[in-house]
């Protein structure tokens, strides 16, 4: 191999991991996971993660290995990834790292602050703050110890929220300045790497979009929404898209053609935030307008 792994970004429904899995087939590879929702095993119909088929096609590692009620982390995601690129190393295989969470590439490559954990009882009373406060006041009260970190996030985004607030009441120091050290060295660092963000034009996406949540309510996504009625919106999985319009419709505060709707608009605002990071933190990763383009115009460097 010319190239030590494979990275493909992109927005939801950008057909990545089409692409991933005609590589893998091209060149003996594996595919992993660098997505934060498809590492959830009860949701495989919302986070569109690859089918049964499509698994046996080609080795995939780290997609549903986690419980929706696990707080799966940025550090847990990189031991984990390091494990997985250790195993297609040992198989000779070609790593393929596919998905559409930014921050999981980062820390792939240029490492992770090593934070030192919180202790529970840290944990248990910093999340009673956030319950007897509410996100808001919490949040307010998060930017009175770390502003810079408060105004990176919204007070709706619950977890990083209480994760600022936890470490700063561990540790006397704002996330933020554990975060510009990065002793924990990412797995992929200083690697041959081919690197790419698949990102078709804005029409096709939000077709693509659209057609994608029509496809998953066809193959059962409300029934899947419903079975995860009970978890609790703190946890990153809460933030599976799809999941909470699908419950209102579950729950008579939506129509079903209105909760189709927005959670096809609320796909369409992430796919937009998610193309941000790629343009403003991997200005230099090569743009593909379609899945085809990375085996007809790249497949000769990889292979």
């Amino acid at each position: 191999m010319s190239v030590d792994a494979v990275l493909i970004a992109g927005p939801t429904a950008s057909g990545k991991s089409v692409a991933a899995l005609a590589l893998a087939g091209h060149t003996h590879g594996i595919v992993i996971n660098t997505d934060s929702m498809q590492v959830y095993r009860e949701a495989r119909i919302l986070t569109a993660r690859p089918s049964s088929e499509d698994e046996a096609r080609a080795p995939h590692l780290l997609y549903g290995h986690v419980g929706v009620d696990d707080s799966y982390s940025v550090a847990r995601y990189l031991a984990d990834a390091a494990d997985a690129f250790e195993a297609a190393r040992r198989q000779k295989r070609l790593p393929i790292f596919v998905g559409g969470t930014g921050l999981y590439f980062s820390a792939l490559i240029d490492g992770l602050a090593d934070i030192p954990p919180v202790p529970a009882e840290i944990r248990a009373q910093a999340k009673m703050r956030r319950d007897e406060l509410g996100p808001e006041a919490f949040h307010a009260e998060l930017a009175a110890r770390d502003g810079e970190t408060a105004r990176r996030l919204r007070p709706s985004d619950a977890q990083r929220v209480l994760r600022a607030y936890e470490v700063f009441e561990a540790t006397g120091r704002p996330i933020s300045e554990w975060q510009r050290t990065k002793p924990l060295q990412g797995p992929l660092s200083g690697l041959a790497l081919a690197r790419f963000v698949l990102a078709p034009e804005r029409a096709e996406l939000h077709r693509r979009i659209d057609r994608r949540f029509d496809a998953m309510l066809a193959a059962g996504a409300m029934e899947e929404a419903a079975a995860l009625a009970g978890l609790d919106p703190a946890r990153p999985a809460a933030k599976i898209l799809g999941l909470r319009e699908l419950q209102a419709v579950r729950g008579g505060t939506m129509t079903l053609e209105e909760g189709r709707a927005a959670a096809q608009a609320a796909t369409r605002q992430y796919a937009k935030r998610q193309l941000t990071w790629f343009r403003n933190r991997m200005p230099d990763w090569p743009r593909l307008d379609s899945p085809s383009n990375l085996l007809t115009k790249n497949l000769s460097q990889l292979i």
